[in-house]
């Protein structure tokens, strides 16, 4: 799994990157295809906007957005989003696969 982070007008510091990666890297536990997480953070006026878009294989891209003024809040918030994300989209595809027929009815003569 590829995980970037990167920044939107600004510049990343190395300490948030490491930050982003750890927690983008959790996401891997949820869902074994991740191909790639990219994190991307931008500071719109005096608050910050992070968006992280995971693209699991062969399927979709999800996306979680957040801003606020405290980044690594905003990530964990997206982190948790996506978990969900992920999850709801795991049972999906499971389900969808290994639906379960339903018994036909028996009419009984009276």
């Amino acid at each position: 799994m590829q995980i970037s982070v990167s920044g939107r007008h600004m510049r990343v510091s190395q300490n948030l990157q490491d930050y982003a990666h750890s927690k983008a890297s959790k996401l891997g536990q949820f869902f074994d295809k991740l191909q790639k997480i990219d994190v991307i953070v931008s500071k719109e006026g005096g608050s910050y906007a992070v968006e992280v878009i995971v693209k699991p294989d062969g399927h979709e891209s999800l996306v979680g957005h957040d801003s606020g003024p405290e980044v690594k809040a905003c990530i964990d918030l997206i982190i948790n989003k996506l978990e969900r994300q992920i999850i709801r989209h795991k049972e999906k595809t499971r389900n969808h696969k290994h639906r379960q027929t339903g018994q036909p009815e028996v009419y009984l003569p009276e």
